[in-house]
C-alpha cells in the first residue's frame, strides 16, 4: 500500500479511505483509495484534479477536500460525483461533517446532515445541509463570519447543532449555534498565539477539548459555563474581554510542538452515573498515547501513558 498522508475510517466498518503521500507512496496524492479490510482488497479509486488534503466519510457520501474545492460523491453504492463547492484557499483541508444515522431525512432548517468548511472571506465558515442537495445541484450554504484571521481548526457536534471554530492566532475558540447562526460562547485557550491541531466535542456535548503546539490539552465545559475558570482580573472588577474570558476547567501536558489529536471516551456505568466527569485520550506523532480522567472540579488524573512505534499500515 505504501505510505499515506491521510486516512479516514467509515465509522466502525471495514472500509478505510486513504490518500497516498509521505516518503514511499504507492498511490498519487490526487487519488482517494477505499480499502475493504474484510475482503482484503480495494473497493474504489477516485481521481481528483488536484491534491486531496483530507477525506470525510458518511454512510452515503464520500467527501474529498482539495485546496480550493470540495467534491461530494455518492458512496459506497454506485459511486458518482454529486456536485462540488468552491472554497477560499484551504491549505489545511478543513471540512467537518455531523454524524447522522443512515436513512435520516433532513428537512429545511434542520441540522440533520451538515457539512462545515471555510468560506470565501478570511475567517468565515460555510454551513451546507447535505440532506437538501440533489445530484449535481447544491443548495446555497449559510456563511458565518467566525474570526478576523484565517481559520485553523473546525469541529461540529454529532447532532450538527453546534460548531467550534479557531483561527490561526490560536488564542480563542468560539462555539456557534448552527441553526440560529449565533455565537453561544467564547473560550480562551491561552494568551500566546498557538497552532491548534484538534477540536472535539464530547458525545453528549458536555465538554470540548483542544490540542495545540504548546503541548497542552484543554477541556472546557459547554453545558455549565460556571465550571470554566476565570481570570483573577475578573474578581477585582477589571473591565474588558480578556478579564472576562472563560479558560479551560482542566488540562494536561503532552510533548510540545508534536502534532497531537484528542477525543473523549466513555466511562463505565452509563452517563447518569458519571455526570460531571469524563475520559479524554490524546495520541501524539511521537508515538505517545495518553488517557486521562477529569472531573468538573478541574482535577485531571493520568490513567495510561504508553508509547508505540507509529508506522503506516501496508498490504
Amino acid at each position: 500500500m505504501g505510505s499515506v498522508s491521510k486516512a479516514e475510517m467509515l465509522y466502525k466498518t471495514n472500509l478505510i479511505a486513504f490518500v497516498g503521500g509521505g516518503k514511499k507512496p504507492r498511490f498519487p496524492d490526487n487519488a482517494v483509495m477505499v480499502y475493504d479490510d474484510r475482503q482484503q482488497e480495494f473497493a474504489l479509486e477516485l481521481s481528483l484534479p488536484e491534491t486531496v488534503l483530507s477525506v470525510r466519510l458518511k454512510r452515503d457520501k464520500l467527501i474529498a477536500v482539495c485546496r480550493s474545492q470540495i467534491h461530494i460523491f455518492q458512496f459506497p453504492n454506485r459511486c458518482q460525483k454529486l456536485f462540488h463547492v468552491t472554497t477560499r484557499d484551504n491549505p489545511r483541508g478543513l471540512c467537518e461533517l455531523s454524524a447522522v444515522r443512515f436513512g435520516t431525512v433532513g428537512v429545511e432548517g434542520s441540522a440533520a446532515d451538515l457539512m462545515v468548511f471555510p468560506g470565501y472571506k478570511a475567517g468565515s465558515v460555510q454551513i451546507l445541509n447535505l440532506a437538501t442537495t440533489e445530484q449535481k445541484v447544491s443548495s446555497s450554504p449559510v456563511t458565518i463570519n467566525a474570526h478576523q484571521n484565517e481559520l485553523c481548526c473546525l469541529a461540529i457536534n454529532q447532532q450538527g447543532t453546534m460548531m467550534a471554530t479557531a483561527s490561526v492566532k490560536g488564542t480563542l475558540i468560539r462555539i456557534w449555534d448552527t441553526l440560529a447562526r449565533v455565537m453561544l460562547v467564547e473560550l480562551r485557550r491561552g494568551s500566546d498565539p498557538a497552532i491548534l491541531y484538534c477540536l472535539n466535542f464530547s458525545p453528549g456535548d458536555e465538554w470540548l477539548c483542544c490540542s495545540s503546539d504548546k503541548g497542552t490539552v484543554h477541556v472546557f465545559a459547554l453545558q455549565d459555563y460556571k465550571l470554566n475558570k476565570r481570570s483573577a482580573l475578573a474578581t477585582i472588577g477589571v473591565p474588558g474581554a480578556y478579564a472576562g474570558s472563560q479558560w479551560s476547567l482542566a488540562s494536561f501536558t503532552v510533548p510540545q510542538e508534536v502534532a497531537c489529536v484528542c477525543a473523549f471516551g466513555t466511562l463505565p456505568g452509563g452517563s447518569a452515573k458519571n455526570i460531571g466527569q469524563g475520559i479524554i485520550f490524546a495520541v501524539c506523532l511521537d508515538g505517545s498515547f495518553h488517557k486521562y480522567h477529569f472531573s468538573a472540579n478541574g482535577v485531571c488524573n493520568q490513567v495510561i501513558l504508553c508509547f508505540c512505534k507509529l508506522r503506516l499500515f501496508s498490504v
